[in-house]
């Protein structure tokens, strides 16, 4: 979530799921305030990681005798360029931008996701246009559901997450769980989808919900009746012409 002072965003972040708060893990991108500090500690997390921590924000969290507080320098917002496995001579220049999973009987290495979203590859495929309003809040879904589980929904409205449907084996399934989670605030919210809807049944499933504006990379053999449904309901929706695809 984003928000004008540390503690508003928080609340904004935490409310999205507060069952799923317990237990987690807090990132800000600024320093960490006593009155921040205050309601992080009102409920069980893990870690705080943060740029800075002011002293009395550091007092009050020290306290919780289980929490990890780490200082980290706040994100650039500039992604770097991939790197092609064929350059890379020493291992030191291979980490920062490869990724590595586990399988039975080796590993699988691919390019780090660096991609940003690129505003002149926008497309709007449908009659109606975002507003202004929709098009802060599907910018901000699109750069959250890159770093969620695909397939990979995120619901958002107001600068915050809503409902996130991460990681399951069919597009609507992911739908439907973010939508649940979001519940009465799907209305009204933006949708952020990772890869192209294969089907209309997942913008039938927002729709329903009242989602107002998608933003998907397209390029599905069905995306006529997609955008065709969207039309159908009102629903403005965007191509990127990109997608991400997290595992």
């Amino acid at each position: 979530a984003m928000g004008p002072t540390a503690l508003e965003a928080y609340q904004a972040a935490r409310a999205c799921d507060p069952v799923s708060a317990f237990g987690g893990i807090v990132a800000l991108n600024c320093e960490v305030d006593e009155r921040t500090a205050g309601e992080i500690a009102e409920i069980f997390t893990e870690a705080v990681i943060a740029p800075g921590f002011a002293a009395g924000a550091l007092a009050l969290l020290a306290r919780k005798g289980n929490l990890r507080i780490l200082e980290c320098a706040a994100p650039s917002g500039q992604a770097t360029s991939p790197m092609s496995l064929r350059g890379a001579e020493r291992r030191s220049d291979l980490l920062p931008t490869l990724e590595v999973r586990s399988v039975s009987g080796g590993l699988l290495v691919q390019e780090h996701d660096a991609t940003d979203l690129d505003e002149t590859q926008l497309r709007v495929v449908t009659p109606r246009a975002p507003t202004d309003a929709e098009m802060a809040d599907l910018r901000f879904a699109w750069k959250v559901c890159k770093w969620v589980k695909s397939n990979a929904i995120v619901l958002a409205r107001g600068g915050a997450t809503v409902g996130i449907g991460s990681g399951q084996p069919n597009r609507v399934g992911s739908v439907e769980i973010a939508v649940k989670g979001a519940g009465d605030r799907a209305r009204g919210a933006v949708l952020a989808s990772d890869a192209f809807f294969p089907f209309r049944d997942g913008i039938d499933a927002a729709a329903h919900a009242g989602i107002t504006a998608i933003i998907q990379p397209g390029g599905s053999v069905r995306d006529e009746e997609v955008i065709a449904a969207a039309t159908e309901h009102g629903i403005a929706m965007i191509f990127t012409g990109i997608r991400h695809f997290r595992h």
